[in-house]
C-alpha cells in the first residue's frame, strides 16, 4: 500500500461515534493511553494512535450516532503490554470495568471496559504463545 499521512498505516482502522469528539479525545488519551495524529474540525473527526493500531473518532451526523445504553454493536480489542497496569489506568479515568483482567487458556491476559459513550473495548497482554490446537481452536489457512 502506498503511504498518506492524512490515514492511519493500520489497514484495519474502525471509526466510532462519541456525542463529543474533543470530550471523546481527551478521554481516551487519559485512560487508554491513545493519542491524537490527525484533528478534522473542532468537532467532526479525530485520528487516534496505539501503537500500531487506529482509531477514529467520529460526530453524531444523520444516522450515525453511539451505542444506546443497554446496547452492544461492537467491541474493540487492543493489544497492551500490561493488562493490569492498563485496567488501572482506565479505572482511575471512570471507565466502567465490565470483566477484570483474566487471564485465558489461550495465553492472553484480557480486560473488558465501558467508555463515556458505551463503546466496548477489550485489552489483550500475551502472555504465551499457545498454538490453537490446545484450547480447542482450529488453525486455518
Amino acid at each position: 500500500m502506498k503511504p498518506n499521512r492524512s490515514i492511519p498505516a493500520a489497514t484495519v482502522i474502525p471509526v466510532l461515534i462519541y456525542p463529543d469528539v474533543r470530550a471523546a479525545v481527551d478521554w481516551l488519551g487519559a485512560a487508554f493511553g491513545f493519542v491524537e495524529r490527525v484533528r478534522i474540525g473542532e468537532d467532526h473527526r479525530a485520528q487516534l494512535a496505539y501503537g500500531e493500531g487506529a482509531v477514529i473518532v467520529g460526530d453524531v451526523r444523520k444516522d450515525r450516532r453511539p451505542p444506546r445504553p443497554g446496547e452492544v454493536t461492537h467491541s474493540v480489542t487492543v493489544r497492551v503490554a500490561d493488562a493490569r497496569a492498563h485496567c488501572e489506568r482506565a479505572r482511575a479515568h471512570g471507565a466502567r470495568i465490565l470483566m477484570e483482567p483474566t487471564d485465558f487458556e489461550y495465553g492472553e491476559r484480557q480486560y473488558t471496559a465501558e467508555d463515556a459513550a458505551g463503546h466496548q473495548w477489550t485489552f489483550s497482554q500475551t502472555l504465551a504463545d499457545v498454538a490453537p490446537e490446545e484450547w480447542g481452536g482450529t488453525s486455518v489457512g
